[in-house]
């Protein structure tokens, strides 16, 4: 397994996407320019140019026609992916840490920050009516988060739910037409850093400080299968095709140069979704892993950290041949 090594930021990766087709991947770090590259032969198409901030989310609609970035220059941005052009520019009161676009794309969410004075909050904005000129009161639905603020985002089935992950380890699914809690769940005993769901959108996985990944039932949150490990979880992601799931993570940033990378801190970690038992390990980045992504065919997964470079590793023969004996 030869990885394709993709250095085009200057500072560490906060989040990695491919759109549905698998044949782009994004990519956003702590430097303020998000970008889009080849996945087949990791080529950058560009930079999309005009943050002034770390980016700390991104999405792309299903069709690749808009791309969603959140930034801690107190700003959401939408961006036509075809020209790299800005389309709308939405100012907030703090930054903006969570963004995902509804299965059609017709809507969107978002959620910032607690600072400043400021409470955490939820926004849902309809994003065929973006504009330059659109404000915080444009949005259709606005809900205030009075507890922890909200540190990962999925909508949830036909676009009437949205499922959040909290700062204190809650899990919350929200009604989108009024705005209250229909279900809540204590999912981990500490800030649920990713949450990203399986190929059809029953089940989630959840990644945590707490050192652990869950999967969770996405219609009722039901605890199904708990990944341990001995160290923060960044992100996890679940294999399209196989019953795998990967976990990738580290110590927090402060702590990186106390650790040799040999003692296989920052390995991305393969466990089988069902017996929650680990069965592999890939080596790779210098620096605690922060984002995951598996490629929608399932033959590749990417990894993005705290060094600044995504690696697309595709996977041998080998690894489709193997079979986990029970």
């Amino acid at each position: 397994m030869k990885p394709l090594m993709l250095h085009g930021h200057e500072r560490a990766i906060t989040k990695i996407k491919y759109n549905r087709e698998g044949d782009l991947i994004f990519s956003a770090s702590k430097d303020k320019n998000p970008n889009v590259w080849w996945s087949l032969n990791g080529e950058r198409l560009g930079t999309f140019n005009g943050h002034n901030g770390s980016i700390w989310c991104i999405d792309v609609n299903w069709d690749t026609s808009r791309f969603m970035s959140g930034s801690g220059d107190n700003t959401l941005r939408i961006w036509d992916c075809q020209t790299g052009k800005e389309i709308g520019q939405l100012p907030t009161n703090s930054s903006v840490r969570t963004c995902n676009f509804s299965y059609s794309a017709n809507t969107a969410v978002y959620s910032t920050d607690k600072a400043l004075g400021h409470q955490c909050e939820m926004f849902i904005i309809d994003t065929r009516t973006v504009d330059p000129i659109l404000s915080q009161e444009d949005a259709i639905r606005r809900i205030p988060i009075n507890g922890p603020r909200i540190s990962a985002i999925l909508w949830g089935a036909l676009d009437e739910t949205i499922i959040t992950g909290h700062e204190d380890g809650e899990i919350n699914i929200w009604d989108v037409r009024t705005g209250k809690i229909l279900t809540s769940a204590k999912g981990h005993r500490s800030q649920i850093n990713d949450m990203q769901f399986n190929k059809d959108g029953t089940m989630f996985v959840t990644a945590s400080k707490d050192h652990t990944a869950k999967l969770f039932d996405s219609e009722q949150l039901v605890h199904l299968k708990t990944y341990k490990t001995e160290r923060p979880v960044n992100s996890a992601t679940i294999s399209p095709i196989f019953d795998h799931v990967v976990l990738g993570g580290g110590q927090d940033a402060m702590d990186v140069t106390t650790t040799s990378a040999r003692q296989g801190k920052f390995d991305a970690r393969f466990f089988h979704m069902v017996f929650e038992e680990e069965f592999a390990r890939l080596k790779g980045h210098f620096g605690p892993i922060n984002s995951l992504a598996f490629h929608p065919n399932g033959k590749s997964f990417s990894s993005g950290g705290e060094d600044g470079y995504v690696r697309i590793n595709t996977f041998d023969q080998s690894y489709f041949d193997f079979h986990f004996e029970y």
